[in-house]
């Protein structure tokens, strides 16, 4: 059973932290990525694998917040939604890239991880997520082999470290 009771912690601190200095909108794709988030690193902890279904269900759940903000407030969900799908193609197309240069040094699971939340952080939040969350990961990674943890050609789970990333980005926003 995933410790739930993390999520509710974290997304209650969001919530005091970005009440009122955002829109609604934002704040809820926000909370929505932080859940999604948490759940994606525990995962990615346990068993170094992002599953299909959790990208899947980030997918539908951002459609299904997105269509109602199209008929409530137009204008704003418009911005919003071509903001999302660049996140999504900025994040998922840098990953992808990423993927085949490293030859498949980085997993399929967070290529897609990160496309999926770079319809939650925009165009503006993928870039310091995945600056912030690969930097934290080499830094980790390093510092595991000087300590001599882990070897040169052993891999750490990444999502942990974007989902801090995403943290900084969110909280910070």
């Amino acid at each position: 059973m995933l410790p739930f009771a993390g999520i509710l912690i974290v997304s209650a601190a969001l919530l005091a932290v970005q009440g009122g200095r955002v829109d609604t909108l934002t704040l809820l794709m926000h909370e929505i990525i932080v859940i999604f988030g948490y759940i994606a690193a525990i995962l990615d902890m346990k068993a170094k694998k992002i599953p299909n279904s959790l990208v899947m269900s980030m997918i539908a759940v951002w459609i299904i917040v997105m269509v109602p903000a199209l008929f409530l407030a137009i204008d704003a969900a418009i911005i919003a939604l071509k903001d999302s799908v660049l996140g999504f193609a900025l994040g998922g197309g840098l990953f992808l890239v990423v993927y085949f240069v490293s030859r498949r040094g980085l997993g399929g699971g967070d290529v897609k991880f990160m496309a999926g939340a770079g319809l939650y952080l925009g165009m503006g939040g993928v870039i310091p997520t995945i600056f912030c969350g690969t930097l934290i990961a080499a830094l980790t990674g390093l510092a595991l082999i000087l300590l001599k943890k882990i070897g040169r050609k052993d891999k750490i789970p990444l999502v942990p470290f974007l989902y801090v990333g995403i943290l900084i980005t969110v909280f910070l926003a």
